[in-house]
């Protein structure tokens, strides 16, 4: 059997990676650089693909529970740390660069960060990103759970948080279980009842987006802010 090292360099994910930089690797060819080795009769990338199957998607897996995880082939309880580990070093690399300036000038870091905290949920939560009069992070804080509508997000909790924080702007988060990350109807009624009750206290909101599959939902972009 021919293992990845028999492989011509350019194809091989490592040196793939190094070469031209992991945003062109797929999800199978970052998954065997995570998984490092194959099984008996399988390279590591088989192997990725195999899991990717089973799982359904690489975010499906990276959601999975230590029990579910673990069924896995070639997977088990040190490799789930391994994971375990690299995904919260990946929030707290996003933490730094937003504590670090003007969360404006960093998009990409906002959504990343956001996607981090609240797509591995398996049910909704509706989190807040608290913010100072130069939009720097003051502090993110997960404010409701279970289903987002106006009848379970309640804008005077929203509001004593922020005034508590002594917060000049805001950003909402909250994820869509289902993937979908198109607003509701209900998405778009109680982020105007939060804008228009926290506009009396002069608290900006900057954003409200919705943590699904693929890119997150923008308000602000949508024009729905």
């Amino acid at each position: 059997m021919r293992t990845i090292k028999d492989w011509p360099a350019e194809e091989r994910p490592r040196e793939k990676l190094l070469a031209q930089g992991s945003e062109v690797l797929t999800d199978a060819e970052l998954l065997a650089i995570f998984l490092r080795t194959g099984i008996a009769g399988k390279t590591a990338v088989d192997l990725a693909k195999e899991l990717l199957t089973e799982f359904g998607s690489l975010q499906a897996l990276l959601k999975a529970d230590q029990i579910k995880f673990c069924r896995g082939k070639g997977l088990g309880s040190a490799k789930y740390a391994q994971l375990q580990a690299v995904l919260e070093m990946a929030k707290r690399h996003y933490v730094e660069i937003l504590q670090r300036g003007d969360i404006l000038t960093s998009p990409e870091a906002t959504r990343a960060y956001l996607c981090a905290q609240l797509r591995s949920y398996s049910y909704e939560v509706f989190a807040c990103l608290f913010l100072d009069n130069q939009h720097r992070v003051i502090v993110f804080e997960e404010m409701f759970r279970g289903t987002i509508d106006s009848a379970s997000v309640y804008p005077r909790e929203v509001a004593k948080k922020a005034l508590a924080h002594n917060a000049a702007a805001i950003i909402f988060a909250h994820n869509h279980t289902s993937g979908i990350n198109e607003p509701s109807q209900a998405d778009k009624q109680i982020t105007d009842k939060l804008k228009q009750s926290l506009a009396l206290f002069d608290i900006r909101v900057l954003d409200h987006f919705i943590i699904g599959d693929g890119e997150p939902y923008s308000f602000a972009e949508h024009g729905l802010l």
